[in-house]
């Protein structure tokens, strides 16, 4: 159960808790997203940098927007958020990046299948809150669409290469 705080929630104290987990958890997600495109946006390489290093920035900002609207909600519905890194690195289902130079197509791999694992990650959330929270469901869709629009471009970056 959340504890009490200064903020009173519009919800019943169990959905609250269920939407909570929701928000907690895409949250993290989406603060390790930020992390790990930024880490791969300063160590790519190929012949294709240009690109993808100006599309990691784009996904840096998208993850970073997101993320501040989940947390936003989450202390809307009287939850404090925690992303400090201790609990991103402990929580996040992000998958493992790794360190040093990248090359460009691998890199668009690791985004594809970070991306992916991501949006079936949300799918379940927007699942969970379809009975606790609608406002933190629609909230969690929109998120969705722009990761599955994002899914969709860097898949694209692979066809015919």
């Amino acid at each position: 159960m959340a504890e009490k705080g200064p903020i009173t929630s519009p919800l019943a104290d169990a959905e609250r808790d269920i939407t909570a987990k929701s928000l907690q958890a895409t949250l993290v997600d989406l603060v390790d997203l930020h992390l790990v495109a930024k880490q791969a946006h300063w160590n790519v390489v190929g012949s294709d940098f240009r690109s993808v290093h100006l599309h990691l920035d784009e996904l840096v900002s998208s993850a970073r927007e997101f993320a501040d609207s989940v947390a936003e909600r989450a202390a809307a519905i009287g939850v404090p958020p925690d992303a400090r890194a201790g609990t991103v690195a402990e929580s996040s289902g992000v998958p493992e990046f790794e360190s040093g130079w990248r090359q460009d197509r691998d890199v668009i791999e690791a985004i594809v299948e970070i991306l992916g694992k991501l949006i079936r990650r949300l799918r379940a959330r927007i699942d969970e809150t379809d009975k606790t929270d609608l406002v933190t469901q629609d909230l969690l869709i929109s998120v969705a669409a722009k990761l599955e629009e994002a899914h969709w471009m860097w898949q694209a970056k692979l066809s015919g290469s």
